[in-house]
């Protein structure tokens, strides 16, 4: 009987690792033609940011756009406000903190919240991140962001809320960011405008209807000031900077139709390196 079970256990021990190494191939294959795809487009594009697409703690290649995004137009006081961070830790602002920015994260599940004040308690405590438990609303977006951020100008605006992200940041009259980085609908073509109604009670329910069109968000934000400079390669988040800082750090046009990226969301489940953890930034040597 112990032998029958030790094999047993072998055989699940074998079966396992088959597992393994079948998801370890399957996301060096994915990386090969995220590499491949971003190598074709640049070398037609050389001048585009996609050229810096990179995955630290990003859920997608956000990460190492942001990054030159700031390395051309230099940052302020490195202040971001992102709404809609899960856990955290695939984030558009959890590489800003390793690099010692500060900012606020709003995020509506009291589950998550319990699990981020764990995680990052010092990182809480020193004042580096601000933590709202809340959902959001048009009455109350100005009111949670001005409770933890004093400074008008802020480096970085994050939003991505699954639903009613246009009206809300249509809303936000307290802060006037430098970039805003904005989760685009990719199923919608680039030559459409098409914006989801407002819904207080939305909960995306899977399907296609939600936010908001790249064309849309091209002519919206354009009026208030802001130019589309990159949509990234999963064709997830669109970037947009203030055009004041435009100069020739970015060239033009400015369309939906030059930067528009259908949707790939299988190269959102790709693993970059070990999973992350809260302790990469709790337990840093400073």
């Amino acid at each position: 009987m112990i032998k029958k079970i030790i094999n047993v256990f072998r055989q699940l021990y074998h079966l396992r690792n088959i597992s393994n190494s079948i998801d370890r191939q399957l996301n060096y294959s994915s990386w090969d033609s995220f590499e491949s795809l971003k190598k074709e487009i640049t070398n037609k594009k050389p001048e585009s940011l996609l050229a810096f697409s990179s995955k630290s703690y990003s859920q997608n290649d956000e990460d190492g756009i942001i990054t030159e995004i700031f390395n051309r137009i230099g940052t302020t006081n490195k202040i971001f406000v992102e709404f809609g961070v899960g856990l955290g830790l695939e984030s558009n602002s959890f590489n800003l903190l390793l690099r010692d920015w500060k900012g606020l994260w709003i995020e509506g599940s009291e589950k998550y919240c319990k699990v981020i004040n764990k995680g990052l308690s010092k990182t809480i405590a020193s004042g580096q991140l601000k933590l709202e438990n809340s959902f959001i609303y048009k009455e109350n977006i100005n009111s949670l962001i001005s409770k933890h951020i004093s400074e008008k100008e802020i480096d970085l605006l994050s939003v991505d809320i699954d639903g009613n992200d246009y009206h809300i940041w249509n809303e936000i009259n307290c802060i006037n960011p430098r970039v805003v980085i904005f989760e685009y609908n990719a199923k919608i073509l680039p030559d459409l405008n098409w914006c989801m109604e407002y819904d207080p009670n939305y909960i995306w329910d899977g399907t296609d209807t939600f936010g908001v069109s790249l064309k849309f968000l091209e002519e919206k934000l354009g009026k208030k000031g802001y130019a589309l400079v990159c949509c990234n390669l999963t064709g997830v988040n669109a970037f947009f900077v203030r055009k004041d800082l435009i100069s020739d750090n970015f060239p033009a046009p400015f369309t939906a139709k030059n930067h528009y990226m259908p949707p790939r969301y299988y190269f959102s489940s790709m693993q970059f390196g070990h999973p992350a953890s809260y302790n990469i930034l709790e337990k840093r040597l400073k």
